[in-house]
């Protein structure tokens, strides 16, 4: 065991360099295709870590012995299954960290990692250390976000948002099944050894990467029927996550849907944007306002990259964030931005503009800013997209699976009859 060295100010436990040699580091797997390539970006970096691919009702079960009930549903999904995953005997709980991001905004997302660390203590297990994915809140001696590492992880997330936009828009058709999901299996693999080798991150390799990737898609066989197309929003852990939603992808692709879930680099631009829109609002530091406005420009210069790589060869691209942003003005504050904020209000009335019309709104147990800016923008969005057909979906532990599937069922029953009065329509 690794002697333990804490924070000389905070008391908080360090992770040492010695601990990057000898720790494996568990991190949550809220989105397997970007996380997948991630972790491999991470390895690559020197350290041991793994993603934990455990679901089931003693996940949320476990959260609920360590964690106050009344604390938001991914809370409780992600500590749950840090603690469950330390109390199965896979790991040696002395030689273990867990990696969480944290935001700092005003979001309880970003108390995660004190919740996690109170649990811990609550299991006996206060001598495993907790890692802070973050920019410069919590620092360790063995744990560091440099440069290249970063440049990394933005290029793992623009290729994760594209390889989830084409199999959402490819597999509900693909005549030869599995087809694309391996495909996707092959390209992260490609994807991850590039970013390893130090390749594939810069603006002039993931534009040549994308248009290579999109365009080995395009090749996969479908027989494009009409289907009803579902959007996905929602606060960023359950909208991803198989385990937090129940497999709501994977419900509503076996009742035969074209599924649509808004991308990562979308919620990265909302994020650096409310920086700027602080400093509009409340003034501040000019300095950090002009890196956020070029931060920005840069993450926009990825998007547009994705974009076109999505027109270039028939698929339907996600909208420029400046232009989601401009959705809603005039519906809801840019001020509005605990959470998702305004962005889910936002992507509800994009997914309605590009055909995505029927949208499930998956709406997390004590997530007060995802109730307001989601079934609270209904009617406003409603009047702004009269063709939105929303149904709201609470998740939290004691929801049955069956009720949330049949009240999703209701609104694909109105998603079937307009499908079918434009295709009357189109007839005549």
């Amino acid at each position: 065991m690794a002697d333990l060295k804490y924070d000389k100010k905070t008391g908080r436990l360090l992770f040492t360099k010695q601990m990057k040699r000898d720790y494996t580091i568990l991190a949550p797997n809220m989105s397997p295709i970007h996380f997948r390539i991630l972790i491999n970006v991470f390895k690559h970096y020197g350290y041991k870590a793994e993603l934990l691919e455990t679901t089931g009702p003693e996940i949320a079960q476990t959260g609920l012995k360590y964690v106050h009930n009344d604390t938001c549903y991914p809370a409780l999904l992600v500590i749950g299954q840090f603690i469950h995953a330390l109390q199965s005997g896979k790991y040696d709980i002395h030689k273990t960290a867990l990696l969480l991001t944290q935001t700092g905004g005003g979001c309880r997302a970003s108390n995660y990692i004190f919740l996690l660390r109170k649990a811990l203590k609550k299991a006996g297990m206060e001598f495993v250390p907790v890692i802070s994915l973050s920019f410069g809140m919590e620092k360790n001696p063995g744990f560091s976000l440099t440069l290249p590492l970063i440049r990394r992880m933005a290029g793992g997330l623009v290729y994760g948002d594209q390889l989830m936009l084409l199999s959402n828009q490819i597999k509900p058709y693909e005549v030869n099944k599995g087809e694309t999901m391996a495909l996707v299996e092959r390209w992260s693999e490609r994807i991850s050894n590039l970013l390893i080798e130090g390749r594939g991150y810069t603006l002039e390799e993931i534009d040549e990467n994308l248009h290579k990737l999109t365009k080995d898609f395009s090749k996969i066989e479908r027989n494009v029927t009409p289907k009803v197309k579902v959007g996905i929003v929602g606060e960023i852990y359950v909208k991803y996550s198989k385990m937090a939603n129940n497999g709501l992808e994977e419900f509503l692709a076996e009742q035969d849907c074209e599924v649509c879930v808004p991308g990562i680099m979308g919620f990265a631009s909302f994020k650096v944007d409310n920086r700027i829109e602080d400093y509009k609002m409340f003034g501040g530091n000019r300095v950090k306002y002009e890196f956020c406005k070029r931060l920005l420009d840069y993450i926009t210069k990825l998007e547009t990259l994705m974009i076109e790589a999505a027109q270039r060869f028939g698929f339907v691209p996600p909208h420029c964030y400046a232009h989601t942003k401009e959705l809603v003005n005039g519906v809801i504050g840019y001020g509005s931005k605990m959470g998702e904020g305004w962005l889910l209000t936002a992507e509800m009335m994009e997914l309605a503009e590009t055909g995505y019309e029927n949208i499930v709104c998956t709406q997390p147990f004590g997530c007060l800013p995802n109730h307001i800016n989601g079934k609270g923008a209904i009617r406003r969005i409603k009047e702004s997209c009269p063709n939105a057909n929303i149904v709201t979906i609470d998740y939290d532990p004691g929801a049955p699976k069956v009720n949330q599937e049949n009240r999703i069922k209701l609104m694909l029953a109105v998603g079937k009859e307009e499908l079918q009065k434009k295709l009357d329509a189109e007839k005549a």
